[in-house]
């Protein structure tokens, strides 16, 4: 099995739980024994089991995390791209397609929704132009 990552990692909420990938046994199978939970969170390795994870896969899974630290980035601001294209689209559709009862069913609720952001977001410049000066 050329090529297989030595730690495989079962991503969760807040980290992963981090498995040593075991081919080298009688049956000729993959196995996996978890060795750490990783917590992207707060940066914490924990050892899991009866193998803690040797230097070099501790190593490996810092590694890990700062990667998935910088994807779980990436897709929070691409969200936030996504979350604009759909405030136009919902406009567009509201303009020229949705019924009464359509509207009824989200108008409240969106109204809020946007009015919240846009009292965070003038808060969040306001603070930035005054620091600036």
């Amino acid at each position: 099995m050329a090529g297989l990552q030595n730690l495989y990692f079962r991503v969760r909420d807040n980290g992963a739980a981090v498995f040593r990938v075991d081919t080298e046994n009688r049956q000729r199978r993959l196995d996996l024994e978890q060795i750490a939970i990783a917590n992207t969170n707060n940066g914490q390795i924990k050892p899991h089991g009866d193998a803690p994870p040797t230097p070099d896969e501790m190593a490996e899974i810092e590694a890990w995390m700062a990667a998935r630290k910088q994807v779980l980035e990436d897709r929070a601001i691409d969200d936030i791209f996504r979350a604009i294209d759909y405030l136009n689209l919902t406009a567009h559709w509201a303009q020229t397609k949705a019924s009464d009862e359509d509207l009824e069913q989200f108008t409240d609720a969106l109204l809020m929704a946007m009015h919240d952001l846009r009292a965070v977001l003038v808060r969040k410049k306001s603070d930035r132009l005054l620091k600036n000066d």
